[in-house]
């Protein structure tokens, strides 16, 4: 996975963490969150805030939904 494949960062994200909300997640955890998941590698130095935003939406999108 590369920073920009947000929807399937989002659901790896939802998988190993589905207890946490993402919204109450800081960026500088988020990257840390997504550099250390299985499948992904991309360059950690290439993250920004765009990017984040992004990941921390579809991961958001993923929580949501099991909420209902």
């Amino acid at each position: 996975m590369k920073w920009t494949d947000s929807e399937n960062i989002g659901f790896a994200l939802f998988e190993r963490f589905p207890e946490i909300e993402p919204l109450t997640v800081r960026f500088t955890d988020l990257r840390e969150k997504v550099i250390n998941l299985e499948g992904f590698d991309d360059d950690p130095k290439t993250s920004n805030e765009p990017k984040l935003e992004a990941i921390q939406m579809a991961w958001y999108e993923e929580w949501k939904e099991d909420q209902e």
